[in-house]
């Protein structure tokens, strides 16, 4: 075995104790067609629109990171309730109606069978493949949660440090190596200015661009983004990977070696002395970054899921089933 391949998976540990009711083809008796069903209208949407595949993974990250893998993030604010959908950081997630779409033709088949939990990690595993990236199998079982707050949702800015961000990703249990291959989820999509902004004309106040930045790409943002903030509507966006930004590689972490990343936390990935070898190695061999992402992915599907009697099967992603007054979280 190549000895940088061995570096990295002998620090990938998988999670402990993940729950043995996940299992892969969980609904292949209940529902046969589920993942073909989700997988279809994933193609379908991914044919006119490829960036899908980062929205998607937007949504699986902030979903899971909150109370876990159980769909919260899909469900609608009421006029008594802010649900998750509603925080700050999530003002950027879409293609709920993709999920929509998917959980109507599966209702049409197999009623109250296929959670929108489910729906969210598969049509996400479907999304990468179809951006050029691993195809994994992923165990499903999922249910859908009962509790949606605003109040709960505390997410990783993009100005963190290593270990600040580690800090979020350690106590779900990922490991450094772990928290690394998902950052390379920004091998496709783009970023509003507003997000960086300070990199490019005014870091920590100093009145020029932030040192750690490639002064040539910091010139071409600035001329891309201004100094003036925007509304996010209004906002110019950029490629997190200028390179192939619609495909779904390892040259991500080739860009952040060169100082052209364009988000301080992908920075501070190749800087920092407890990744920075991580970064090396997965820059130049592709396939030990798709399999630790993948492992990663899976290991993030698995974050504090519902199962067996637990939750629900919502029948509309968005809105709770109906249930008696007091039930509910």
């Amino acid at each position: 075995m190549d000895k940088n391949l061995f570096f990295i998976l002998a620090f990938c540990l998988l999670l402990h104790g993940a729950n043995a009711q996940l299992k892969i083809g969980f609904y292949n008796s209940s529902c046969p067609q589920a993942e073909s069903i989700i997988e279809r209208v994933v193609r379908l949407r991914f044919r006119n629109d490829p960036s899908v595949t980062p929205a998607l993974l937007r949504m699986h990250f902030h979903d899971c990171f909150v109370r876990g893998c159980d769909a919260s993030i899909l469900v609608n604010s009421t006029r008594t309730k802010s649900a998750e959908k509603d925080a700050g950081p999530n003002e950027t997630v879409r293609n709920y109606d993709l999920i929509d779409a998917a959980k109507a033709q599966l209702e049409a088949v197999c009623p109250a069978t296929v959670s929108c939990a489910d729906i969210i990690t598969l049509a996400t595993r479907d999304a990468v493949a179809l951006s050029g990236g691993p195809h994994y199998k992923v165990p499903t079982g999922r249910r859908d949660g009962l509790v949606s707050n605003v109040e709960d949702v505390n997410l990783p800015s993009p100005a963190l440090t290593v270990p600040e961000a580690f800090a979020f990703f350690g106590p779900k249990g990922f490991t450094l190596v772990d928290m690394v291959a998902l950052f390379g989820g920004h091998s496709v999509g783009v970023s509003h200015c507003a997000f960086f902004q300070d990199r490019i004309s005014d870091f920590q106040g100093t009145g020029r661009p932030d040192p750690t930045m490639d002064p040539r790409l910091a010139e071409t943002l600035l001329k891309r983004c201004g100094t003036q903030s925007r509304p996010l509507n209004r906002d110019p966006t950029v490629f997190l990977d200028q390179g192939t930004g619609s495909v779904f590689d390892n040259q991500f972490y080739g860009q952040i070696r060169s100082r052209r990343a364009i988000l301080k936390i992908d920075q501070e990935l190749a800087l920092d002395p407890s990744t920075a070898r991580i970064v090396s190695i997965f820059a130049s061999n592709r396939t030990a970054f798709n399999q630790i992402f993948e492992r990663a992915m899976i290991k993030m599907s698995k974050i504090q899921v519902l199962v067996g009697n637990a939750g629900e099967i919502r029948k509309k992603c968005s809105v709770f089933n109906p249930r008696p007054k007091g039930k509910r979280g």
